[in-house]
């Protein structure tokens, strides 16, 4: 008998599609989302994925080898859409066997669904309407992820809540469509479950969990951050289409506004082209966060945090997060039964 069975019963559908226990992801925050974090997560019943981010196949080759050393529970592995070794990096994922691949970051390439599914492994996308949705439904994929703008990190325009209402009535009867964005306790998961989700997914909520590698002084910007600390960036130059990122307001920032003018003066100059300039905005990204999660640097480096990062003041093991998250979600269940 589980200890939350009203959740564990309104979860079942995406628990047994992921393997788990709950029918909870993390997730993929890049230099936090590695073996260590992962592994926990899915220790604790959960379901970790690893953040590919810009690594090179090797680099996955390391990350996936080191995180079945340290469980032998399912996780998954976000990879990058606008990758340029995208192909080579989903051969990995099958050289492994990776039960899941979440594509993100932008409509998957030609071929990438098909190569994926034809080692078995089930397909997660994103989408930002109803219309993408469904066409990447039948294009083979097999669940996907809403997520609203009170995430952290890469982000859309409309919040989640918003989202779910438009997305769950429309397609949660035949589709498995997990919700993620500004989550932090589990009132909300309860609420979202009862719409239609098959799960959710957090990344704000773990990313300060003792399991995870971050630099003590990137935690501890998130133990001061408030919800109207976590801003999205600006988008400087319309020809530029630059994705937005939530991250806490700092030096940072204003460098992110500077690089992007300095992306586009060389796009007008024709020194570099559409993919390759959102190619070096990207590369910025991964630089700027990897001075903040694993050199400490939260004045210049990225903090990317959600909106739900006010909800998060201490440093507590995953198991210890992901009970409380679904001991909130079970009395606001039994609350309203």
């Amino acid at each position: 008998m589980t200890a939350t069975p009203k959740t564990s019963a309104l979860m079942a559908r995406g628990a047994a599609f992921l393997g788990t226990e709950h029918a909870i992801l993390c997730g993929a925050m890049s230099w936090v989302s590695e073996r260590n974090l992962v592994a926990a997560i899915s220790n604790a019943g959960g379901f970790g994925v690893i953040a590919c981010g810009a690594m090179t196949p090797d680099l996955l080759d390391a990350e996936i080898t080191g995180t079945k050393a340290l469980t032998a529970k399912p996780f998954g592995v976000n990879l990058i859409t606008m990758h340029p070794l995208l192909f080579d990096l989903i051969a990995v994922c099958a050289k492994h066997g990776v039960g899941h691949v979440v594509l993100a970051g932008g409509i998957p390439p030609k071929g990438s669904v098909e190569a994926i599914k034809a080692f078995g492994a089930k397909v997660i996308v994103f989408a930002p309407t109803i219309a993408l949705a469904k066409k990447l439904f039948r294009s083979g994929a097999d669940a996907l992820v809403i997520e609203g703008s009170e995430a952290g990190g890469h982000i859309g325009p409309v919040s989640t809540s918003v989202l779910a209402q438009e997305f769950l009535p429309a397609l949660a009867a035949d589709h498995l469509v997990f919700v993620a964005g500004g989550i932090g306790r589990g009132e909300a998961i309860a609420s979202y479950l009862e719409m239609g989700a098959a799960g959710v997914q957090l990344g704000t909520r773990f990313a300060c969990a003792s399991e995870s590698i971050a630099h003590p002084a990137f935690k501890a910007a998130f133990f001061r951050g408030n919800a109207r600390d976590a801003i999205a960036s600006v988008q400087v130059d319309p020809r530029l289409p630059v994705i937005p990122v939530r991250a806490l307001k700092n030096k940072g920032t204003e460098e992110f506004t500077a690089k992007q003018i300095e992306v586009a003066h060389k796009l007008d100059a024709g020194e570099l082209d559409m993919a390759a300039a959102q190619l070096e905005i990207e590369h910025f990204w991964a630089g700027a966060l990897r001075r903040a999660v694993i050199d400490g640097d939260v004045e210049r480096g990225s903090v990317m945090a959600g909106q739900s990062v006010g909800m998060v003041t201490k440093e507590e093991p995953v198991a210890t997060i992901m009970a409380q998250l679904l001991e909130e979600s079970e009395a606001a269940l039994t609350r309203r039964s």
